[in-house]
């Protein structure tokens, strides 16, 4: 039975690297550093899954017959597995409001340059 590869160090908690590949036929072995899958990364439970997921084509009725679970635990699972594999990127900062830009602008605290940039967005 061939387990699954660690990805965290059980020292200091930090992703470990993939650094040597061998092939089991010829021995041949190949050093470097590379990168890891995406789903390597899951837990256990998660890869369960993701397993019966793609098995039900989707499909969340079957989903929930095959792991005995509610819908609303089907879907929960699956908000875990997309926040696990596609982590959002932090928010982009608020625009400022156009009044607020006006009123600083007004009160000679930014440039019209500044201004301008700040209703662009950019």
């Amino acid at each position: 039975m061939a387990y699954s590869a660690p990805t965290k160090c059980s020292v200091c908690g930090s992703e470990l690297q993939i650094t040597r590949l061998t092939c089991p036929n010829c021995s041949s072995e190949i050093t470097g550093t590379f990168a890891p899958c995406r789903y390597c990364s899951l837990d256990e439970k998660q890869k369960l899954f993701l397993d019966t997921f793609l098995k039900c084509r989707g499909n969340i009725k079957e989903v929930e017959r095959t792991l005995s679970v509610s819908y609303p635990t089907v879907k929960n699972m699956l908000e875990d597995l997309l926040a696990a594999l596609f982590p959002q990127d932090p928010p982009a900062p608020a625009l400022p409001d156009t009044q607020e830009v006006l009123d600083l602008l007004e009160q000679k605290k930014i440039t019209a340059q500044e201004a301008a940039r700040l209703l662009s967005g950019k």
